[in-house]
């Protein structure tokens, strides 16, 4: 395992190597044959998931177009529904609980940049940060999760918000930023 790789996987600042590159290829491998079944190819969707994601539940549910960039980072609990085009910028863990309903085009952003060091920007350094999601959570259409949020069991995100900072339990989000709108 090449130094870049061990980097990305404590959530350091890293750059791209070519075992990352390795790793992303296997994936999207995978993601070209789940992303091209039929309809009634729930089965093989199935099969196809399994190999993708780091650890499926039972009775997922995830629709194509679905992207990641190397699958083994992401944890889908039971009955998990990921609704289609839903990308899952996975170089730090996501963690999805229980019971989750994802919306369609929704994004799970896990990398950041170098917002202040441009040379450093320009050379290619991020970061991961991961993402954790509790159970029984909605993300509405068009969300945008940002690096290291965490969003808590039972919290509704409306469509469209981008999620910059955690969420609580029982709390209804929207907005750019997502801003708390109720208790739920």
């Amino acid at each position: 395992m090449g130094e870049h790789k061990e980097r990305m996987l404590r959530n350091d600042w890293y750059l791209d190597e070519p075992d990352l590159v390795d790793d992303r290829r296997r994936c999207w491998r995978l993601l070209d044959r789940f992303n091209a079944t039929g309809a009634d190819d729930d089965d093989e969707r199935e099969t196809l998931l399994r190999r993708i994601a780091g650890r499926l539940g039972d009775g997922v549910v995830v629709l194509p177009r679905f992207q990641c960039s190397y699958g083994t980072h992401i944890t889908l609990g039971n009955r998990v529904f990921v609704n289609h085009d839903a990308l899952f910028m996975d170089d730090a863990t996501i963690t999805v609980g229980d019971d989750v309903r994802i919306g369609p085009r929704t994004q799970l952003l896990t990398a950041q940049h170098p917002v202040e060091d441009h040379d450093r920007r320009r050379q290619g350094w991020e970061r991961p940060l991961p993402i954790d999601i509790g159970s029984n959570t909605w993300l509405g259409a068009g969300v945008i999760v940002c690096p290291g949020v965490t969003i808590g069991a039972d919290a509704v995100v409306g469509a469209g918000s981008v999620v910059t900072r955690a969420v609580p339990d029982r709390v209804l989000v929207a907005g750019n930023p997502a801003r708390p709108v109720r208790q739920i």
